[in-house]
């Protein structure tokens, strides 16, 4: 709804305090980022994939984009380095590198605000460390909105609120939450399972 690919019927989004609704779609979308659960890439190079956040960007800001996501190391090793050519399911890539992409893409736009939505999912623990770092470096002077249910995407948060059928039930950082030993709590611990 943020991005008004649905567009709202009642109620309102406010964006810097204007009704979404009266922001032009184009620009709206050109100021948020968003990294998915589901990656989606091209037939290209891997450095066409990243350039695709920003089509005017140089190679220079490519490489830094895929630095800051902790993407370049994998991609120098790749066969051809960024020109590595792959097809649109990107099946010579792990989850995790399709997922590095992803955030190197958000991140060569420079959007004030990001949304990452199940940003990590999909990919195995060990892989999520490094996907989390890469996601933490993007997320620094930024308003960004997570959606996960891996506690450990939201850990680093300032501002963390539990919802419940819409409604915010919770709110505050990791170390308030845990010490309210709430809903948020029995997730982080495992204990809202066992009940």
């Amino acid at each position: 709804m943020i991005n008004r690919f649905y567009d709202i019927e009642d109620g309102k989004i406010r964006y810097d305090g204007i009704n979404i609704n009266k922001i032009k779609k184009d620009d709206l979308r050109r100021s948020l980022g968003m990294v998915l659960q589901d990656v989606n890439l091209f037939t290209g190079t891997i450095k066409d994939n990243i350039r695709y956040g920003n089509s005017k960007a140089s190679d220079e800001e490519v490489i830094e984009a895929a630095k800051l996501a902790n993407a370049d190391s994998f991609i120098r090793n790749l066969p051809n380095g960024y020109d590595t050519k792959i097809d649109g399911s990107g099946g010579m890539l792990s989850q995790g590198q399709k997922q590095l992409i992803s955030i190197a893409r958000a991140a060569i736009n420079n959007p004030p605000v990001m949304i990452l939505d199940e940003a990590t999912s999909s990919i195995d623990t060990r892989t999520e460390k490094i996907v989390q770092d890469g996601m933490d470096k993007l997320m620094d002077g930024r308003t960004v909105f997570v959606i996960a249910h891996r506690l450990s995407t939201v850990r680093n948060s300032k501002a963390i609120m539990v919802l419940d059928h819409g409604r915010i039930i919770e709110r505050g950082n990791h170390s308030e939450l845990v010490d309210q030993k709430g809903v948020y709590y029995k997730l982080y611990t495992g204990a809202f399972e066992l009940e």
